[in-house]
């Protein structure tokens, strides 16, 4: 029996290892993935068929959820952080142990991209950048900068030098035209698939760059003398801006803004606004035009004056032929300085500030006479005119004149015929002609007939008398010899009065219109007069051999 241990024991001491490599330890997920802040379920086993002393050693709070003969099961909460768990088992007094990585990961839920800044200056850089929050591992993230649809830039953080840096990725751009209203992204991929799990994207809010120039100052167009209270037109316009459509304008006189009406076309834009100056004296216009980040301002100096029409004055407008009308042209009393004025008519240029006159007696010539008056005033050494026109209206009796109203006509029998007279006077005379005691319609033509000879008495009347007239009329026709020159005399000289007719009778009419709205009292009166011409004509024409 001694024999026997003492080979035992020989037996142990030349293999030490033996008892070591009877059983294994496992671990299961082996590797492991968990979300940041989530909680992994960790199964710890042996192949020892009697395992002593086990469990698991790790930093994280865990929990022994269950156990069998050669396993336990144990769960880790809140994982923040990458680490590495030890799950050991003992056998026959032997202790082995095996390791577990865990990798903590966090997906690209935000993602963020700066443009700065937002709008640029053309041929000036800008940075685009993209940076993210919060993910892990570093080293299996992507992040990608897009324009539009097309790549710009990648950046990976495998590099070990790299993975210690914050997730960004930066990239500097020069600003041209095209890049106007370009949007801008940033992909985000966190690739877990080398460590068993899976893929995670993210992506940025899009944004929008804008590019501008705005290189020249916005020029005002104006004259630098307003009137006070008359609607004038203020322009501002830049030459060269970009983009074009969206320069704001805001204009101003004082403190009053205006309201512009704004335009544009290729790389030039412009305004214009309506101003009304209630004060006068020296003011100032302001424009100011703004593009994005920048904006430019453009004073101009205006002198607003007073300068009314002047003043043209006829004691009468409406007077009777031969008597005195005393016309005066005076200046504006809100006008200041005094203008110098200036009468038609009268042989003298008045004095500033002293009223120009004329004294003369009414003609008939002198209906629809026409006055002005001329104001003459320098501001700010420029020369300002201000005219007044007045129309005089001489009123006179009715009168004949031979070439308006024939004593002798001769008509041709068969054609149509009217009678010519048309008579002056002012108001506009009515005119009654009678054959016979019968009074003859002067609108109407008339075939001509050996019954239209004779002789017609014509009376013209208004408000300030009456005169009267005896027409010849000869009707003739081919049976009483008229050669043939004769008769083409006769035909053109008809056709000629015909015209003569017509074209008198239509300057007659609009003239008679045109007085009777002169004088509308007097018409008053001339309607209770023709009333009563017609029962009295007869009696006039015997009196005046008709």
């Amino acid at each position: 029996m001694l024999l026997l241990a003492i080979w035992t024991l020989l037996a142990l001491i030349a293999c030490p290892g033996t008892t070591e490599e009877l059983f294994e330890v496992s671990v299961w997920p082996n590797p492991a993935l968990v979300k940041f802040g989530q909680s992994l379920t960790i199964n710890c086993s042996t192949t020892c068929p009697d395992p002593g002393p086990s469990g698991i050693e790790t930093f994280f709070k865990k929990t022994q959820l269950d156990r069998g003969p050669q396993w336990k099961k144990f769960l880790l909460e809140d994982v923040t952080e990458n680490s590495v768990l030890q799950c050991f088992f003992s056998c026959s007094g032997v202790q082995k142990d095996t390791a577990l990585y865990i990798t903590m990961y966090q997906p690209p839920e935000q993602v963020i991209l700066d443009l700065q800044p937002e709008w640029v200056a053309m041929d000036e850089a800008f940075t685009v950048k993209c940076h993210v929050p919060s993910v892990a591992p570093l080293e299996s993230l992507t992040l990608t900068l897009l324009q539009g649809n097309q790549e710009l830039h990648r950046k990976d953080f495998t590099s070990l030098s790299v993975a210690s840096q914050r997730a960004e990725v930066a990239v500097n751009v020069r600003a041209q035209r095209e890049n106007d209203r370009c949007n801008f992204s940033c992909h985000a991929e966190l690739d877990l698939s080398p460590q068993g799990g899976g893929l995670f994207q993210g992506n940025s809010v899009t944004k929008e760059l804008r590019i501008f120039e705005f290189s020249q100052s916005p020029q005002i167009g104006v004259s630098s003398l307003l009137e006070v209270g008359v609607a004038e037109t203020m322009s501002c316009e830049v030459a060269r801006v970009f983009p074009a459509q969206d320069a704001v304008f805001r204009m101003f006189l004082e403190d009053q803004e205006l309201s512009p009406f704004s335009s544009w076309k290729g790389d030039a834009a412009w305004a214009s606004a309506t101003i009304r100056a209630m004060e006068t004296g020296d003011q100032e216009l302001t424009c100011l035009v703004s593009l994005g980040p920048m904006e430019q301002r453009v004073r101009r100096p205006v002198h607003v004056y007073s300068f009314p029409p002047p003043i043209l004055e006829v004691e009468d407008a409406y007077p009777l032929a031969g008597t005195d009308v005393n016309v005066t042209c005076s200046g504006h009393v809100l006008t200041s300085p005094s203008p110098t004025l200036r009468l038609q008519g009268s042989p003298n240029l008045s004095a500033p500030g002293e009223p120009a006159w004329l004294l003369f007696t009414a003609r008939e010539e002198d209906d629809g006479r026409k006055f002005s008056c001329e104001a003459s005033l320098e501001v700010q050494g420029q020369q300002l005119l201000k005219t007044t026109e007045i129309q005089l209206h001489v009123l006179y009796k009715p009168r004949f004149e031979e070439s308006s109203c024939p004593g002798n006509q001769i008509w041709v029998e068969g054609m149509n015929q009217m009678l010519v007279c048309i008579p002056e006077g002012n108001p506009a005379p009515s005119l009654v002609c009678m054959r016979n005691g019968m009074i003859v319609d002067l609108d109407v033509l008339q075939k001509a007939t050996q019954n239209h000879t004779g002789t017609y008495c014509c009376t013209a009347t208004n408000q300030l008398g009456s005169a009267s007239k005896d027409i010849a009329v000869i009707v003739q026709g081919l049976h009483e010899g008229i050669t043939s020159s004769t008769i083409f005399i006769i035909i053109i000289s008809t056709l000629g009065m015909a015209v003569i007719t017509i074209a008198l009778y239509l300057n007659y009419q609009p003239c008679k219109r045109n007085r009777r709205k002169r004088a509308p009292r007097q018409r008053e009166q001339h309607r209770d007069e023709e009333s009563q011409f017609a029962d009295i004509q007869a009696e006039e024409c015997n009196s005046h051999r008709c």
